[in-house]
């Protein structure tokens, strides 16, 4: 695997960076970490947030879980992510809800005034947690 582009990093770390919070954790974890949560902080979305497979113009974010206010939207969600990125004004940034409809597993492009509550409410994955992705476009001018 060419790996030039990537900081110096062991095939053992390179792995880890390429499996998602899913991979990572068991089904069972994972709805057991989100009712957790959900009953003890019941305001809070639990949101996990990774970049999108494909993106390579956006860096990693330091963590995956958030445990965001309800009534944040995701305009602001977004404008905190980019915050913690260190993110240029230049690059755009697009956030993705992951779906799974019949099997079939799909991103759509919630309106960034939509509160993370009503995306919760609308796209929760069964194990509890919101999964965004991120992707992002360089632009000048």
């Amino acid at each position: 695997m060419h790996t030039s582009w990537l900081p110096d990093t062991s095939p053992v770390e390179l792995t880890t960076m390429a499996r998602t919070f899913k991979q990572s954790h068991s089904f069972e974890s994972r709805a057991a970490e989100s009712a957790k949560i959900r009953a003890r902080y019941s305001d809070r979305v639990p949101v996990i947030v990774e970049r999108a497979k494909n993106e390579h113009t956006l860096g990693a974010l330091d963590k995956k879980k958030y445990l965001v206010p309800g009534d944040v939207t995701l305009a602001q969600f977004t404008y905190i992510i980019r915050k913690r990125m260190r993110m240029d004004h230049t690059t755009a940034m697009y956030v993705f809800v992951e779906t799974v409809e019949d099997a079939k597993r799909s991103f759509i492009l919630p309106p960034t005034s939509s509160t993370l509550t009503s995306i919760y409410r609308d796209h929760a994955d069964e194990d509890g947690f919101l999964y965004l992705s991120y992707n992002g476009e360089n632009f000048s001018g």
